[in-house]
């Protein structure tokens, strides 16, 4: 099976699909360890540079488990609870208002208050209609026409999603930035960035020293960052470094989303902790629960749809 993996991506390599790999994988009792790494780390400088174990990788929305953990923590503190009304804690998360559509004209948003306060539960599960606007027409419209200018300067969590629900909370699906105000509610409670947070209660016990939402602040990581390489038809040979998702040029703050770096190995370490359940990041029945179907009848539903749509390479929206 290692022999497959590998043939299949030194032929997205070879293409120049991709400039490189890591490829790590384990078992419950970690007898089988299984690390890889493929390719050059960068196509850009014209230098043959292997790609290495230990290179530092944009692990995107890889980020959302890390920011889980962090959101679980502090409902085991008896810090937070995930079906309490969050609007003394965000705000501004309490003040959206639920997008439904458009005037006859397409002009005038039509808006309705939510039914129901957003939980820290449905921010975990995708459920809270907090959507990404890019998957979401009636969001991205609205985006278009009302949201603040975003060019040019590092946008918040509150700044760069400031747009209205999607839907009434808990009665559909849709993948979005829900971790990232879940990252924000952690900040909040705990006094202290998500970042420094995670660096105390899930990498300091997993021994994990290259995790960082900024990894250009330390010149050892920033030595290790592999290129960006998009999925693009015209980027295919090249690697574009940080390219339209580089958080490090537009972030302000801590992203609970998508703004994590790491390493492979290191990010296997907690897969593996919770794959065994040993206890360090989580209580056994919390991990338990983590992996039982959380989303409401009616959520689930629109979880099938935006499945059905995206397997058949379709963006899910109204």
């Amino acid at each position: 099976m290692a022999d497959d993996i590998e043939t299949t991506f030194h032929a997205f390599i070879d293409a120049g699909r991709i400039n490189g790999a890591v490829i790590c994988a384990t078992d419950t009792e970690g007898h089988f360890v299984y690390n890889k790494a493929l390719g050059e780390r960068t196509l850009l400088s014209g230098e043959k540079r292997p790609q290495q174990l230990d290179d530092v990788l944009y692990l995107a929305s890889a980020t959302k488990l890390v920011t889980a953990i962090a959101a679980l923590q502090c409902v085991e503190d008896g810090l937070l609870t995930l079906t309490g009304d969050l609007s003394s804690v965000a705000p501004e998360l309490a003040a959206k208002q639920v997008l439904t559509g458009f005037s006859d004209d397409g002009e005038t948003p039509i808006l309705e208050p939510p039914a129901r306060p957003v939980t820290l539960e449905m921010l975990l599960t995708h459920s809270s209609g907090v959507c990404y606007h890019f998957l979401t027409p009636h969001i991205a419209k609205w985006r278009e026409k009302f949201a603040p200018p975003q060019e040019g300067g590092r946008l918040s969590v509150e700044e760069l999603f400031c747009y209205p629900l999607g839907f009434q909370p808990g009665t559909d699906f849709m993948y979005g930035p829900g971790l990232d105000w879940a990252g924000r509610v952690v900040e909040r409670v705990m006094g202290r960035t998500l970042g420094e947070q995670m660096q105390q209660r899930i990498f300091d016990p997993l021994g994990i020293t290259d995790a960082q939402f900024y990894p250009v602040t330390r010149e050892d990581l920033r030595a290790r960052l592999v290129d960006l390489n998009p999925d693009d038809s015209e980027a295919q040979g090249r690697a574009v470094l940080g390219g339209s998702v580089d958080i490090n040029k537009r972030g302000r703050g801590d992203f609970g989303g998508h703004g994590l770096f790491m390493s492979g190995t290191s990010y296997l370490k907690i897969l593996h902790s919770l794959l065994a359940n040993d206890g360090k990041l989580l209580r056994p029945a919390t991990v338990d629960e983590m992996f039982q179907h959380q989303l409401s009848p009616q959520a689930t539903a629109g979880h099938q749809t935006a499945l059905a749509m995206w397997m058949a390479g379709m963006g899910r929206g109204r």
